[in-house]
């Protein structure tokens, strides 16, 4: 990666764009979440904890964004990595308010933002960093990988059925993401694939990271 400076204005814009029809998509895939009607009883206090922990991987995704852009350089490639780590923010706190707003209409408590969240298992993992760009957004894919793993995993045990269609046009969202951080690298290596895989799952996660 030693010419992730010299990212082109013609790639610049393909990012962009990217990232505009991924926050169209969400905008789009979140309504139906609105809509849902949860059972009643140990159905709905059970979806209810299933919700709270996406709503807690959206506070992570949200809070890791931000202290990313603050650490991204003032280059052409660092702000190439912003303007398309500030987007998926946006989708993420799109995602978030949709969880109160759900949750509370179950009659339950969201789950309050903490102040800090714990990525030193990927940094040791060697699947990202906060030193430098390129790092940056590796650690940002890692975090995007993982959540279309949980949220394929959250989305099965759920038992309401509109809350499950609901989720389903949430995850592909979350792909997006995941292929739009990698595309910012397929402008430097004609190697990395934006979907090198034709799925995402625990068996090819490691076929999607970018390791350090």
């Amino acid at each position: 990666m030693e010419n992730i400076n010299n990212v082109s204005d013609n790639s610049r814009r393909a990012v962009l764009k990217t990232g505009i029809a991924i926050s169209a998509l969400a905008a789009l895939s979140l309504t139906t979440l609105t809509s849902a009607n949860a059972n009643t009883g140990s159905d709905t206090k059970h979806d209810m904890a299933i919700l709270n922990a996406a709503l807690d991987l959206e506070n992570q995704a949200i809070w890791a964004y931000g202290v990313a852009a603050g650490k991204l350089s003032d280059t052409k490639v660092g702000n190439v990595i912003k303007s398309l780590a500030l987007r998926n923010q946006v989708d993420h706190v799109k995602h978030r308010d949709i969880f109160i707003s759900t949750i509370k209409s179950l009659g339950g408590t969201p789950t309050i933002t903490r102040e800090t969240y714990d990525l030193s298992a990927y940094i040791k993992a060697g699947e990202g960093n906060l030193d430098s760009d390129a790092n940056i957004a590796k650690l940002a894919l890692a975090l995007e990988v993982d959540a279309v793993l949980a949220y394929a995993s959250a989305i099965s045990k759920l038992r309401t059925p509109a809350l499950v269609a609901a989720g389903l046009t949430i995850l592909p969202d979350e792909s997006a993401h995941a292929a739009a951080i990698r595309a910012v690298f397929g402008t430097l290596d004609s190697t990395i694939h934006a979907v090198p895989a034709a799925q995402l799952s625990k068996e090819t996660r490691s076929q999607w990271i970018l390791s350090v």
